[in-house]
């Protein structure tokens, strides 16, 4: 330690061991530090505080004083624990006393001072871990009082080596993450099998850091535990392979392909092929975000989703599949879950209870279902129970308690179950908008024809006269040249003609009303014809062929505005809403326990007047 004008300086540059031993030396000789800076002291001793930056001496104090023996009695010893130590403060004072010349001073109460406190502590061997906000509070309270005044300081753990997700190609949630215990957690990794390019850096290694030594009372040094570390190159699997780069250590794909993990050799692979043997849950994958084609030969567990395209699952399926296209097949059962294909069919080769299918853009194949909502552009089930069920086109071999809707359907036999009812809905386009303007057109035609009528018939009538129908007789001969006059012939049929000249003159007339309404009648009848046609295509085709009825079973049409494809992406609470609830509207085409129904749509019917 050096003395300077303003203060006590120590040399940074010393060893710690050394310092020590100086500040020992300073305090066990009777002297203490004035005016201390205790956490200066504590971090030039043991390192441990606030940057100091790059001084090479640094201060600790004003001054050296003397440690007078009447205050160092003043200062008990503390209560020492296993990491702590305790200190009672309390109110102190002189003791009465008589000067030689026979004056006496009173006892008087006297202050502790922390600079000696943290000397004479030094000295009983409590070296480090003061709390001078704490003792400075008790020396001055007024009350008694016994404090934790020192503690050790633990070590402060390390970082233990871990991996990072590098790529921008892969979700957040698909890199491993490492544990508390320094191991490699993969179970989130294979929630998705991004598709990977070749030479990607996939992961990097981030290095363990070593953590922060502790001391105790005595100044004595706690090393932490080391950090973990870990072996990159054990995690590389086909396709992949640790490389260490300028930057860092990285596990880097060779080829390009789709993302793999096996939890079992816990190695990250590069596959053409998305296959799983593991199955789907919370246990060994998550939900899961595919880029392609995945084929999975365990279960899906309940609560999971698998999102992707051309799904095979060769297992049992409690969760939901959803597809993005291509074809979704499951080999077994599907219970209490949901299938959703957005542009292709879906194949169930066990049974469905408790379920969702929805085929957006596909046809939908089952063995068997029960208590399903399922749609899909056309729909074959071999036995359905309980379901409710729309598609444009819908084969049922045996239907028992389902509401079923579409425009072409057929069912083997049929009838409800238990006390659930069987409706099967007939899908109808609802046309009513042509017929309005079909039955304008018909009544316009109609008015023409009446009047081209009433025409023709006023032609007829004057035509007959026996006068007009000379005259009409000889110009017919004239303009034919059938007939010559002579003079006097010629002014006979002028005096004739003058004679029905009024006559001819609305025979005209009336052949110029005939020709516009004719001209009328027959645009008008080309729009009917084209606006019927327009009607036929509208309404396209629906029919029903039920074969055998076991029990009531109603059908009925229902007409709808938009396209199928409307109706069936209803929510499935709406849906089953609309396929059990009170019909409105259609026409009711079978109310029967015995029977059998072939009906087929005739768009050129007109509905029933009200």
């Amino acid at each position: 330690m050096v003395k300077r004008a303003d203060g006590i300086y120590i040399d940074l540059g010393m060893n710690k061991p050394a310092l020590v031993a100086a500040v020992t030396h300073v305090y066990q000789s009777g002297w203490y530090l004035a005016g201390l800076d205790y956490p200066a002291l504590i971090k030039a001793l043991y390192g441990v505080g606030p940057d100091t930056g790059a001084l090479q001496a640094l201060r600790l104090a004003d001054e050296l004083r003397l440690f007078e023996g009447s205050r160092l009695a003043l200062y008990k010893n503390p209560k020492m624990s296993l990491s702590y130590a305790e200190y009672y403060f309390q109110q102190l004072y002189t003791e009465e006393m008589t000067l030689p010349d026979g004056t006496v001073i009173p006892e008087r109460p006297v202050q502790l001072d922390i600079d000696e406190f943290i000397a004479d502590m030094w000295n009983k061997g409590i070296r480090f871990g003061i709390d001078v906000a704490a003792v400075k509070t008790a020396m001055v309270a007024i009350k008694a009082d016994r404090i934790t005044f020192a503690s050790d300081l633990e070590p402060a753990p390390g970082q233990d080596a871990t991996v990072v997700e590098v790529s921008q190609d892969l979700h957040r949630s698909n890199a491993p993450k490492a544990r508390a215990d320094g191991r490699i957690d993969l179970q989130s990794f294979q929630n998705r099998f991004p598709q990977i390019q070749a030479n990607m850096r996939l992961l990097k290694k981030i290095p363990s850091v070593p953590g922060l030594p502790g001391f105790d009372m005595a100044g004595r040094k706690t090393e932490p535990e080391p950090p973990k570390d870990l072996t990159l190159r054990f995690y590389a699997g086909e396709g992949t392979e640790a490389q260490t780069q300028a930057d860092g250590e990285y596990l880097v794909s060779t080829r390009e392909g789709f993302l793999s993990v096996d939890s079992k050799s816990r190695r990250i692979s590069i596959t053409d092929k998305i296959i799983s043997l593991e199955g789907v849950s919370g246990r060994t994958t998550g939900n899961l975000q595919l880029a392609g084609a995945y084929e999975e030969y365990g279960d899906v567990q309940e609560q999971r989703d698998v999102t992707g395209s051309d799904i095979t699952v060769h297992g049992h399926v409690y969760g939901n599949i959803n597809s993005r296209g291509g074809t979704v097949v499951l080999d077994k059962n599907l219970v209490s879950g949901s299938v959703h294909n957005a542009s292709g069919s879906i194949a169930i080769a066990g049974v469905a209870s408790n379920s969702v299918i929805y085929a957006a853009n596909g046809a939908v194949t089952m063995k068997r279902a029960e208590n399903c909502i399922i749609s899909g552009t056309s729909v074959k089930i071999e036995e359905a129970s309980n379901c409710e069920i729309i598609a444009d086109e819908v084969f049922i071999e045996l239907a028992e308690g389902c509401a079923i809707a579409g425009r072409n359907v057929e069912v083997e036999s049929a009838g409800p179950r238990r006390r659930t009812e069987m409706i099967i809905h007939v899908l109808v386009k609802d046309v009513t908008r042509f017929d309005q303007e079909i039955a304008d057109l018909e009544m316009r035609i109609a008015a023409f024809a009446q009047s081209n009528l009433a025409s023709q018939q006023e032609i007829d009538r004057i035509s007959a006269l026996p006068d007009v129908r000379r005259y009409l007789a000889l110009a017919a001969k004239l303009r034919t040249q059938e007939l010559m006059l002579t003079p006097e012939q010629g002014t006979h049929l002028r005096k004739i003609a003058g004679a029905v000249a009024e006559e001819v003159k609305a025979i005209q007339k009336h052949k110029t009303d005939l020709q516009v309404g004719q001209t009328q009648h027959n645009l008008l009848s080309d729009r009917l014809g084209r606006v019927i046609q327009q009607k036929l295509e509208a309404a396209g085709v629906a029919r029903c062929g039920l074969h055998m009825t076991s029990g009531e079973t109603v059908v009925r049409t229902m007409p709808f505005a938009a396209d199928t494809a409307a109706l069936r992406q209803l929510p499935p609470k709406d849906l089953k809403q609309r396929l059990r609830g009170t019909p409105s509207g259609g026409e009711l085409l079978f109310a029967d326990s015995a029977g059998s129904l072939d009906w087929h749509l005739n768009p050129l019917q007109r509905p029933a007047s009200p």
